[in-house]
């Protein structure tokens, strides 16, 4: 492991947050386009 001294805790907490706002991103824009994808489907069943 990197040699993080005095700060490490900080440090480790930032990633695991960065990593927890990356994935939350992920699942967001996976969700989105799966509503948008349905919807679209939804419309051209209607049209």
């Amino acid at each position: 492991m990197i040699e993080l001294g005095e700060y490490a805790g900080t440090v480790l907490v930032a990633y695991g947050v960065s990593l927890v706002l990356i994935a939350g991103l992920v699942w967001h824009s996976v969700a989105a386009n799966a509503r948008a994808r349905r919807a679209l489907q939804e419309h051209e069943r209607n049209a």
